[in-house]
Parts: structure tokens; sequence; C-alpha cells
């Protein structure tokens, strides 16, 4: 009977353990942060009016690649705008400097990430440089109101006799 007993408890043990090894590879997939301790990067500060949902440890992309992470997310209250910190892989030094940086949104429900769409400078950002041109994130809920507002607004609008 130790034996079955024996068998229980590290089947049971096993279990619990791969159940937590399955739970961190989710984490670190999720929040797609992984377990990167340390790379050679350089700053660069963007300003937008809304970040929407943007977390610290979302990617920063080019044509689909991850170039990076957002290191910190800030507010500006003499511009009364979002600051965002993007720690951008030194081996990426030759983004142009006219640059356009766009908060964007993985899929319908997915986490947002920031997207980087290259200039045609022939001069790059360095450690520190801020990014001049940017676009806010899309909030759903801000495009959902506009669009049931605007229908109700042309409903209004239509004459007596126009057919519905």
């Amino acid at each position: 009977m130790s034996n079955r007993h024996a068998t229980i408890e590290l089947s049971t043990g096993l279990f619990v353990l791969l159940g937590f090894a399955a739970l961190l590879f989710m984490v670190t997939q999720i929040t797609a942060r992984g377990l990167v301790l340390h790379e050679n990067t350089y700053r660069l500060v963007a300003r937008f009016d809304n970040v929407g949902s943007l977390k610290i440890g979302a990617p920063v992309s080019m044509g689909g690649v991850s170039v990076g992470r957002v290191e910190a997310i800030d507010y500006d209250s003499k511009a009364y705008k979002a600051v965002a910190r993007l720690a951008i892989q030194a081996r990426f030094d030759r983004i142009p400097n006219d640059s356009d940086v766009a908060i964007f949104t993985a899929g319908l429900l997915g986490g947002q990430y920031v997207g980087i769409t290259p200039g045609g400078a022939e001069t790059f950002f360095k450690d520190g440089d801020q990014v001049d041109l940017t676009q806010s994130a899309v909030v759903l809920e801000n495009l959902i109101s506009k669009f049931l507002f605007d229908k109700a607004g042309q409903e209004a609008k239509k004459p007596e006799g126009a057919a519905k």
C-alpha cells in the first residue's frame, strides 16, 4: 500500500510542477516580455495624446519585427500628454529620425504595442532623442460612440417624408 501511495504522491507532485511551468510560460507569452534580463539599448521618448491601454513591457516593432520594449509610461502635466519611453535594441541603430511612431492593437482583443514606420531621413535616432511624429491609440469605445452618435444625428436630419 505504501508503494501505491508514493506513486500517487509523485504523480501529484509532477502534475503540480508541470502546472506551474505551464503558468510561467503563459505569463511570459501574454505579457510579451520574455525573460530578457539585460540588453544593450538606447532610449527614445514619444509623446501621445492618448496611450490607451499600452503597458510597460509592450513590444516596439518595425515591419512586424520586435526591435524593443516600452520601458516607462508617464504623464507630462505641462504639455498634457502621455510620455512613453521606448528602449530600442542597440543593433537597430539606423532608424531614420523622421520616422512615425504609433500605438496599435494586436488583433481585435489583443494587447497594444508601439509600431515604428520608418521615414526617409539620412540621420538616425540616438539615445535620448524625442520622436516628433506620433499617432495616439485608437480607443474602441470612442469609435463606437462616435459611430452611434453620427448615425443618430443622420437619422434626426432626415426629412419627415423620407423612407427609412
